[in-house]
């Protein structure tokens, strides 16, 4: 049997280690030190019982608990906190925790438990793990052919009129991520939060389209839609994630030969639609963004350059800038730059051809055709109105 230990406190870990080595040494203990690594080895090894620590960095016990339900519904949780609140052992029964243990754990009441459920799943192990194998493999053949068939990829000579059978009607979900760093963490999250929610909802399955997105598809009882089902995966997976994402969705369809044609509809809507900006540094970007900006206005301020120096996608980055700013990036670096331009125009020794060149413009016409449209004045007429300088060389050529 297979034990899965999770607390960040390495003392902890090692101490309940050595008590289930040395008491049941036929075990094969795995030790984590927070949610993710425990998200690891539930995903590589046959895990019968875990023991989780409540206040982690990161994702909390119960979080982990309530994210792995789904995807491991055999596992044996069993809650171990410093905390004796009552809320918190309230959640873990809601949560189906077997027990609920408070630190120092006794080596007597920890072996107790150990042997109790040892021989709770000696009971059920034969017979769920025959219904789990066979339950798994269709599912993982069921997703991979999808998941080929939607790409457009070769399936084979599988037909995908039997894997569609139990949906005669169905909707695609699509969550699609914003984000340049790797996504174990939060694929996993959404892939659970979804195929919860959809089990919940009616029937169907999730799975991966590409290394930033998840799709799902859901077939609803008859009658009803996914509304629902969408507000309450936005609203967990904002309170989850920490990577800015979109949610996007089909109308109900009937044709299943149509599925390919729906999920490359949602690729092309997810360029123009607006990211949730729930991710932590999201403000930060833009703040950065900002100071490059104010030290390099007369360089070359394109979207993307700037989008790169803070390692966000270009659409991305002009959403994000517009709703922290308020305005558009291309407005927001011609105001910068004219801003900049009237302080130089109060130099009256400056030409209005080093005034422009200095705050990013070559073309000296266009600079004062785009300074006359903000301003209702040209260059020179805004020199004369502040400083009463006439003498310029090129006020002729305003």
């Amino acid at each position: 049997m297979d034990i899965l230990i999770v607390d960040d406190e390495t003392i902890i870990l090692q101490g309940i280690q050595r008590t289930l080595q040395n008491r049941f040494p036929e075990h094969t203990i795995h030790l984590a030190s927070n949610a993710e690594q425990a998200i690891s080895i539930l995903r590589s090894q046959t895990i019968h019982i875990v023991l989780t620590d409540i206040l982690m960095p990161g994702m909390t016990g119960l979080e982990l608990m309530n994210m792995s339900r789904s995807r491991h519904p055999h596992v044996k949780w069993v809650v171990i906190s410093a905390y004796s609140e009552f809320s918190y052992a309230q959640e873990a029964v809601r949560l189906g925790a077997k027990d609920y243990l408070l630190k120092p754990i006794g080596k007597d009441v920890l072996s107790e438990m150990i042997r109790k459920l040892s021989d709770e799943i000696a009971h059920d192990t034969e017979l769920i793990e025959e219904a789990e194998l066979l339950k798994t493999n269709r599912k993982y053949l069921q997703e991979a052919v999808f998941q080929r068939w939607v790409q457009g990829l070769d399936t084979g000579r599988i037909d995908m009129g039997p894997f569609m059978e139990q949906h005669p009607y169905f909707y695609l979900i699509m969550v699609k991520m914003e984000t340049d760093k790797a996504v174990f963490l939060e694929n996993f999250i959404i892939e659970n939060v979804l195929l919860e929610l959809i089990e919940r909802y009616g029937k169907g399955f999730v799975t991966v389209h590409d290394s930033k997105s998840l799709l799902g598809l859901v077939t609803p009882p008859e009658g009803t839609s996914i509304t629902q089902l969408v507000e309450e995966l936005r609203s967990h997976l904002i309170k989850y994630l920490k990577v800015p994402f979109q949610i996007m969705t089909t109308e109900r369809i009937q044709q299943y030969q149509s599925v390919p044609a729906e999920v490359q509809r949602m690729r092309q809507a997810s360029t123009t639609q607006v990211y949730e900006h729930h991710a932590s540094g999201s403000d930060r970007s833009v703040e950065v963004a900002l100071q490059y900006m104010r030290t390099h206005y007369q360089d070359d301020l394109s979207l993307e350059k700037v989008a790169s120096i803070v390692y966000l996608n270009p659409v991305y980055f002009s959403q994000l800038f517009k709703q922290k700013t308020g305005q558009g990036f291309k407005d927001f670096v011609i105001n910068l730059r004219l801003e900049q331009a009237k302080q130089l125009l109060l130099n009256p020794k400056m030409k209005l051809a080093d005034v422009a060149e200095r705050i990013g413009y070559q073309d000296m016409r266009h600079f004062s055709q785009v300074f006359k449209k903000k301003y209702g004045v040209t260059p020179s007429e805004f020199r004369q109105e502040h400083t009463g300088d006439k003498a310029d060389s090129l006020v002729s050529r305003d």
